[in-house]
């Protein structure tokens, strides 16, 4: 039996962080799309099963067309059994605005659920909702048969990783040894497997879509291939996300230029031979001059239509020559050494301050 682990959709986010507002309405569609294709490599795979780990909206609020195509995409595809899980994200309103709940939707609770299925009946998905008033309890309370093929699944972060918000954290180390065959998780963004103990591993399938430049890389889901008799499954994680994104690193170190620093970039981008439907950000590091030419904005208009969307930002250092000052008699030098006197001040404000002082003294253009 094949099943499908997905995770952290986040349908219906705003998408305005990078975005404009058209482009941001196109990722939004494309988010929506982007699940409908999943759900159609399951009917096209002989999947039996999809198992949502959390989040599959982004907020309260479900628009008329997110909510019809996730409740087209359960109806059109009575031969798949939907297991959604609810996620901090998530709200009960989706599912208490169904008229009619399909009979493939199969959701969790905040008490252990568990599902049987599988062609002997020996494939046990079971899962539950982390709260505040359960996350203390919950894990001693999983009781599985070894007998089967065991999936459990959660929503929330593994505690080794670390987090703040202490209502969604997994403690690993509570949920060996119990018979869990394949631990299907969701609030990771990217994808994860790692051995849970001698039986079994746990896993985040990672979103679907990468929404922000913290969502690198590729993007999709998990198939989990089941030998019921055998009891044991293969798993080969699918990439299907429409675009990918880059932080792209530029060292543009002893440059002084915006010429050579454009030169430099492109030369970095094409060879990373990106998609022109990628979104990128490019980063400026290193440490340049104090005094050399670079217009930012105009650095990045070489790039703004090279791929789906670009941004640049100029993480640069600025080094300055201070002994080429130190003895100089002119103004600039005067104020060179007033700056270098101050001790309350960083040596990278100072280079900043110099910088701009020196442009304001020669009449250059800040």
């Amino acid at each position: 039996m094949k099943i499908i682990h997905c995770a952290d959709l986040h349908l219906d986010s705003k998408m305005t962080a990078n975005l404009d507002s058209k482009k941001a309405r196109e990722r939004k569609i494309e988010l929506l799309n982007t699940f409908n294709e999943m759900v159609k490599y399951a009917a096209c795979n002989d999947i039996k099963a999809i198992i949502i780990a959390g989040d599959m909206f982004d907020k309260k609020t479900v628009s008329k067309t997110a909510a019809n195509t996730v409740y087209q995409a359960f109806t059109d595809n009575p031969d798949i059994s939907f297991y959604y899980l609810k996620g901090n994200h998530d709200e009960d309103t989706f599912i208490e605005s169904l008229i009619n709940k399909p009979d493939n939707l199969k959701t969790f609770e905040e008490n252990w659920t568990c599902y049987r299925t599988g062609e002997k009946n020996n494939i046990v998905i079971t899962g539950a909702v982390l709260t505040k008033d359960n996350k203390d309890r919950l894990f001693n309370e999983l009781v599985l048969n070894n007998d089967d093929f065991n999936i459990v699944t959660l929503h929330g972060q593994e505690s080794a990783a670390g987090t703040k918000d202490k209502t969604v954290v997994i403690p690993i180390r509570d949920l060996r040894n119990k018979g869990i065959d394949y631990l299907a998780l969701g609030h990771i963004h990217s994808y994860k497997e790692a051995e849970l103990d001698k039986r079994g591993v746990y896993c985040y399938s990672g979103c679907l879509e990468g929404r922000g430049f913290d969502e690198c890389g590729e993007h999709g889901f998990v198939v989990i291939d089941i030998d019921e008799d055998n009891k044991t499954c293969k798993r080969e994680f699918i990439p299907i996300a429409k675009r990918r994104l880059y932080v792209i690193n530029v060292d543009v170190s002893g440059l002084n230029n915006s010429a050579n620093m454009i030169s430099r970039i492109k030369n970095v981008l094409d060879e990373k031979r990106l998609s022109k439907e990628s979104m990128v950000k490019i980063v400026l590091s290193g440490e340049v001059d104090a005094f050399c030419e670079k217009d930012v904005d105009f650095i990045f208009k070489q790039f703004e239509d090279k791929y789906y969307f670009t941004k640049l930002y100029d993480e640069t250092k600025l080094k300055v020559s201070y002994e080429d000052f130190r003895l100089d008699e002119s103004l600039k030098g005067e104020f060179v050494r007033i700056v270098l006197a101050k001790t309350d001040i960083s040596d990278e404000d100072k280079a900043m301050i110099i910088r701009y002082g020196i442009n304001l003294l020669t009449d250059d253009e800040i």
